[in-house]
């Protein structure tokens, strides 16, 4: 088993950051490690659960595995408990990454490797990072030391500045295809194949919450609760409903997600300041678990909005299988357990009614990612959706 094998359906991209980990294994005659494509800088861009962060942990484990670039033992299981002391990774649980915590990370990447060949440092979620937020870290790619290597990812290189695009080396990764991501979920999370392939199509690929989708009920039963209430409007009111539903779905989901994660961390917070469960906590001590509480907070906010745009997303799935009934493709629908219900909403509405009602699904994450609030950007879409169908069919609403 090697570093790469937990990546599917990435032949091209493994290829490119593999010559280059092999390529710097060997130094020069200057004692520097230099190699086939091997650059200071790199930034991996894909489509959300296309294995954006994985590829770059497993690059930093080529990088910094003393033996071959395959990944030894070792220094991959520090890697993934990010515990190598040569790896510092920002990895931000809020809507933007700060500048301190860039600052913070640049500070650390001019310390020369302890025990590896290279120090690398791993940016997570780089389009979060605001535009002076981003020249700090330009000084640092303009400037970096010898051996410290930069990989940051991206949904795409267009979401940074062109200042800094034009100093990394960019890796693309492609949607991988649902079998590829089935196969990975069957071998990897030990579930049969019926239900790996039903996870991977429910997650249009998305390798995350395919594994969500295939190892947790309630995830899968939440989905279908989604698509039948986009199902069953049937009036304004429905709609308005519906919206209110929607968003209890998706703070359920944030807080599954959450919850069990907040209260290790309170627990493992407590216990590193000598404090037994249940005891009282010093008026000293008090602020660092107020920063903590801070922190989850931010991150359920981001954790509620990731909830709705995935919900959006299962929308859209839905929007499209019915397109593509209406226009005849042969093309595989992302939701056939609903084929019944496509067919009879396919039949009832024109394909202009349900391209209107892509639009309108796409307007409502434009408005959710511009802050406005999320029932009504909900209440407004699916109010949209309705009056458009309902207008094509002659009704007077």
């Amino acid at each position: 088993m090697t570093v790469w094998d937990e990546l599917t359906g990435q032949d091209e991209a493994i290829e490119v950051v593999r010559a280059a980990a092999e390529g710097s294994a060997a130094p020069t005659s200057t004692g520097s490690a230099t190699g086939r494509g091997m650059t200071h800088s790199w930034l991996i861009t894909g489509p959300p659960g296309s294995g954006r962060s994985n590829l770059a942990y497993a690059f930093a484990t080529a990088l910094l595995s003393p033996g071959t670039p395959e990944g030894d033992l070792a220094t991959r299981r520090q890697v993934e408990a990010r515990t190598h002391p040569d790896l510092a990774v920002l990895s931000t649980e809020r809507v933007i990454i700060s500048i301190d915590e860039v600052r913070s990370l640049v500070a650390s990447s001019q310390f020369a490797p302890s025990v590896g060949r290279y120090r690398v440092m791993i940016i997570e979620d780089a389009d979060r990072m605001t535009e002076r937020t981003s020249n700090v870290l330009l000084k640092a790619l303009e400037e970096p030391p010898e051996r410290t290597v930069w990989i940051l990812c991206a949904p795409s290189d267009a979401d940074l500045l062109p200042t800094i695009r034009s100093r990394v080396r960019t890796v693309r990764l492609r949607v991988p295809s649902v079998g590829d991501v089935a196969e990975l979920i069957r071998r990897r999370d030990g579930v049969d194949a019926e239900t790996a392939e039903r996870a991977a199509r429910h997650a249009q690929s998305h390798i995350g919450m395919a594994h969500r989708l295939a190892t947790h009920e309630e995830a899968r039963r939440r989905r279908e609760q989604t698509l039948e209430l986009a199902l069953g409007i049937r009036s304004v009111s429905d709609a308005v409903l519906a919206a209110a539903t929607l968003l209890e779905i998706a703070g359920a989901d944030a807080k599954a997600i959450t919850e069990e994660r907040d209260a290790e961390e309170r627990e493992h917070a407590l216990r590193s300041l000598g404090i037994e469960p249940g005891g009282t906590i010093p008026p000293a001590l008090r602020g660092q678990l107020r920063q903590l509480e801070e922190d989850q907070k931010r991150r359920a906010t981001r954790s509620l909005r990731d909830g709705i745009d995935r919900i959006l997303v299962d929308l859209l799935s839905l929007y499209r299988d019915v397109m593509m009934l209406q226009l005849g493709s042969d093309s595989e629908l992302v939701n056939q357990e609903l084929r019944s219900e496509l067919d009879a909403l396919s039949t009832h509405t024109t394909p202009a009614a349900t391209l209107a009602a892509m639009d309108a699904v796409a307007t409502a994450r434009e408005r959710i990612d511009g802050n406005v609030a999320p029932a009504l950007a909900l209440e407004a879409m699916l109010t949209t959706i309705l009056r458009g169908a309902n207008a094509r069919k002659g009704s007077d609403l």
